[in-house]
């Protein structure tokens, strides 16, 4: 029988430490129970055990096998693609950072053009306005703010490993009772930032949140007398800087604890540019300087996957109605399709492209 249903495939993730999933299992029944075929790749480290997906109607298969899928399927996924191949002849649903001049961004594109394939990427999966329709912003901001409060009293175990909001809460609850430091989320209105002074909150710290209208004519200074700065600015256009290396140097500056929830590091739209590289969960905190006191950053891009279930469950929800209209002229997946031909315009590549595009 002919349908018009997208087909789907999440694959594995190839970074050791990403727990998460895109699709979980109750939403891919929902899929599945909507016509649309589902096929999930095995994962060592996926949180969510493959049975569950084989009991909610999916097909299963073996990890890394998209890369012989039928041209027609759409490779679902989250983070960074392996290096091969070359040619990428799929259309992929996945964070690409591939449109800010990121590190690796210009080979992703010339390994899309190459092939014919298409990214369409989460970030820029919008509404009309640009706002974002699908985000880890909330859990992000959550645990960035909590491993900077973690690490400031001196708790931060190493070499991280994945929790449950639950347990995080309790390691949160006992840095009650010392002096609460002084802390300031920058863009603490979005969803980046809600998550992070909610987390500020579960440890008993009133924070100091700044917004659009603070950033424009930013307080250096000001930023400098907290103990703790918590970036949770989403951006996709260069700004000023929040920060500068000569900031640090300052003799005045109370500020030890940096968490760049962002991580822009790489990117043209970096507004912190006092560091060059990211944490990791193995090494979660890079010391910046020690004089005139300490100064330590947090850069973790993957922070939702220390709470992989709570981030996943809340992700997948959101997504699942939107990779219901794949393959429809959704005008969400359209936009996304437009930035994907600019960026390859602008990069100056010919995109060949597979027939019907996102429809």
């Amino acid at each position: 029988m002919m349908t018009n249903k997208p087909r789907l495939w999440m694959r594995h993730e190839v970074r050791p430490t990403e727990r998460r999933a895109p699709i979980v299992p109750a939403d891919a029944r929902l899929l599945v129970e909507d016509g649309i075929a589902v096929t999930v790749e095995d994962s060592p480290q996926r949180l969510f055990p493959i049975s569950d997906y084989a009991a909610a109607g999916c097909r299963i298969t073996d990890p890394g096998s998209w890369v012989g899928a039928p041209s027609d399927e759409y490779i679902i996924g989250l983070k960074e693609l392996p290096d091969a191949p070359a040619a990428l002849i799929h259309r992929h649903v996945f964070f690409g950072h591939a449109y800010k001049g990121q590190g690796g961004a210009s080979q992703l594109l010339h390994r899309f053009a190459a092939g014919g394939g298409t990214l369409l990427d989460l970030e820029y999966l919008t509404d009309v306005g640009g706002h974002r329709l699908v985000a880890f912003g909330y859990w992000a901001g959550y645990v960035g703010a909590a491993l900077a409060v973690l690490h400031h009293s001196g708790r931060l175990d190493c070499p991280l490993q994945p929790l449950s909001k639950e347990s995080l809460d309790r390691a949160l609850d006992q840095t009650r009772g010392v002096e609460s430091p002084l802390t300031l989320v920058i863009g603490a209105f979005g969803r980046c930032g809600s998550g992070a002074r909610d987390a500020l909150a579960a440890a008993g710290i009133t924070s100091t949140g700044w917004g659009i209208d603070d950033t424009r004519q930013l307080d250096r200074a000001a930023v400098l007398q907290h103990d703790i700065l918590i970036n949770a600015v989403h951006t996709t256009e260069p700004e000023s800087p929040f920060l500068t290396q000569m900031d640090l140097d300052d003799p005045t500056r109370r500020l030890t604890v940096v968490c760049d929830v962002s991580c822009d590091v790489t990117s043209a739209c970096n507004v912190l540019p006092i560091y060059d590289s990211t944490t990791s969960w193995r090494v979660p905190v890079r010391r910046l300087r020690h004089d005139p006191r300490p100064l330590d950053i947090i850069a973790i891009d993957n922070l939702p996957s220390l709470l992989p279930r709570e981030a996943s469950v809340a992700f997948s929800a959101d997504l699942r109605p939107h990779l219901q209209s794949l393959g429809s002229s959704a005008p969400p997946w359209q936009r996304c399709q437009r930035t994907f031909h600019t960026a390859c315009d602008c990069a100056g590549l010919t995109w060949a492209g597979l027939p019907g595009g996102v429809g």
